[in-house]
């Protein structure tokens, strides 16, 4: 498995430079909009800090697009999508693994494979929900969803649609990693 890193990081320092710069923003605006510090937009930009997956849905979200989106926009893809070239990015504070599958801008369909290591969680604002609906297809292991007031626990087949827009904590409380698929649509 390649991860990205090396030139497709600064791919995608690039891209949020030029998606800020589009919108005509200052890094303080996009700190701003996106609920992160100006600091960390300023090493993201530079390639100086590999962004974590809550800080890249931020980021996505303040360019109102998804973060399939983002990652899409950066790295460029066909509608044939083979796994070879499918980009991969590893949060670096939890080893969470996100494989994006399938993403085209005139496809209204998006897939993506997570692996969730043991004992790990992931919690993604709001935000990243507004303009999307998905849901969660667990392929193996355990995986516990928490959206609202409501928590899920997921074993392999089992899927889960999502409701209104919420924080969404993905938690694998086991000791074994968790893959699942996510699908999306774009409202």
């Amino acid at each position: 498995m390649t991860l990205i890193v090396d030139e497709a990081e600064l791919q995608l320092a690039r891209r949020i430079m030029q998606e800020r710069r589009a919108r005509q923003w200052s890094q303080a605006d996009l700190a701003r909009h996106s609920g992160i510090s100006k600091a960390a937009v300023s090493r993201i930009e530079r390639a100086e800090m590999s962004p974590t997956a809550s800080t890249l849905v931020r980021l996505a979200s303040a360019f109102d697009l998804t973060l399939a989106g983002l990652l899409l926009r950066a790295e460029g893809q066909d509608l044939l999508s083979r796994e070879a070239d499918q980009p991969r990015w590893q949060d670096p504070g939890t080893g969470y693994v996100r494989q994006q599958v399938f993403a085209h801008p005139a496809h209204p369909l998006e897939v993506v494979r997570v692996i969730l290591p043991a004992r790990q969680r992931v919690t993604l604002p709001a935000a990243s929900y507004e303009h999307i609906r998905q849901l969660v297809w667990v392929h193996g292991g355990t995986l516990t969803v928490q959206e609202g007031g409501a928590s899920h626990t997921l074993s392999p087949g089992d899927c889960l649609g999502f409701g209104a827009p919420g924080d969404v904590t993905f938690a694998n409380d086991t000791d074994q990693s968790c893959q699942y698929a996510v699908l999306l649509t774009r409202r």
